[in-house]
């Protein structure tokens, strides 16, 4: 065999090894014991809690069984408890029957109970900056928060300052964009929001307070009563899914389009010491069911909602817009708002400032592809 022959061969036999070796039916399965990664978590992966049950307390800011967020919650505890082989079990108390309703924080910072299932909006006089883990006016939709919250900064902000009160944050669900609300009367200008006495709570309370509407906020369970005699005399709440089973139509028909939150963020938040004593595993569990409830939650708000639209157009209620006054007013109202709480709070301007730098980006994206989209569709 001459040279050339010979590296012609060799060439040929080289392929065919290498080609050979792409066959699936020829591939070997990578063993990662062989290649360990680093932990975040800073400890070995052992399952120090193999066939031992955890049971975990969760107390919620909803009645039991309500729709979509107490729904939602009652899913994550199955499904920890299925993926675990029914090692994690996960016992659900509706508000008021364990710890009141808007006292979960405090139960859960002290350890009273494991965890809870609530909004961060409402700890607001714990710290100003746990209103915007939320979400902002005129701010984040659900798929940027949750960018946000995943990828940018979100996250370790909020659990570096949920640390000081104990506690570990999970996203627990998103309520996708909320209406702005049901009025008795309806606005034609921001002269019709003087003095109006309206539930509204979070950043969206403070900026419709600096419009001149007076700012309540009320349990669930008082909201129609104090509608129907005039105690109150406009609501927000969530969207159509959930409104409409409110019955807030009944006594106040102007149905508002909104911007005040335009994707919410829901919490399931631990207590931390709790936390730091689950087992690798079972926290990888928790997470996963987390994550999953997150996400389900805001695409069931989404199905929920276009059904119940249709229903509320059956009852024969107008959407309506707010007027270009009110908008522009409450533009400005946001930014006086963000303005004040920046220069009180540090921790404040800290999220506030990684929102900024997020959200400018994400608007230039969504303009040039969602919002053209939705232009033409």
């Amino acid at each position: 065999m001459n040279r050339r022959d010979f590296l012609t061969t060799a060439t040929a036999a080289s392929c065919t090894l290498a080609l050979s070796g792409c066959n699936e039916s020829n591939r070997q399965a990578i063993d990662h014991s062989k290649h360990p990664q680093k932990s975040d978590i800073g400890e070995k992966n052992i399952n120090i809690n193999r066939n031992k049950k955890t049971t975990i307390k969760i107390a919620t800011s909803w009645p039991a069984n309500f729709p979509i967020m107490g729904v939602g919650v009652d899913r994550f505890a199955q499904r920890a408890k299925d993926v675990s082989g029914g090692l994690l079990d996960v016992k659900i108390y509706p508000k008021n029957t364990l710890v009141p309703d808007l006292a979960v924080f405090d139960a859960c910072s002290s350890g009273q109970i494991d965890a809870f299932h609530s909004g961060p909006y409402y700890w607001k006089g714990k710290n100003s900056a746990f209103s915007l883990y939320s979400g902002i006016p005129f701010g984040f939709s659900m798929e940027e928060i949750n960018s946000w919250m995943l990828f940018g900064d979100g996250l370790s902000l909020w659990r570096e300052q949920y640390a000081k009160y104990n506690l570990y944050p999970f996203m627990g669900g998103n309520t996708n964009i909320q209406m702005g609300g049901w009025f008795r009367k309806k606005i034609d200008s921001i002269k019709d929001m003087q003095g109006l006495k309206m539930r509204i709570p979070g950043l969206g309370g403070e900026v419709f307070s600096k419009m001149g509407v007076n700012s309540v906020l009320l349990p669930a369970g008082e909201i129609y009563t104090a509608l129907e005699r005039g105690v109150i005399d406009a609501t927000e709440w969530v969207g159509p899914a959930l409104d409409i089973k409110m019955g807030f139509y009944k006594v106040a028909p102007y149905y508002y389009s909104g911007w005040h939150e335009p994707g919410s963020i829901l919490e399931l938040t631990f207590n931390k010491q709790f936390w730091d004593n689950l087992s690798n595993e079972h926290k990888c569990m928790i997470e996963l069911a987390a994550n999953e409830m997150n996400s389900h939650m805001a695409y069931e708000f989404h199905m929920q909602n276009i059904h119940a639209l249709k229903e509320l157009k059956d009852l024969h209620i107008t959407i309506h817009q707010f007027p270009n006054d009110v908008i522009e007013a409450a533009k400005k109202a946001l930014e006086e708002v963000l303005d004040s709480l920046s220069r009180e709070n540090s921790d404040f301007e800290k999220v506030y400032k990684s929102i900024q730098g997020h959200l400018e980006l994400s608007k230039e994206w969504s303009d040039v592809s969602l919002k053209h989209f939705i232009n033409i569709r």
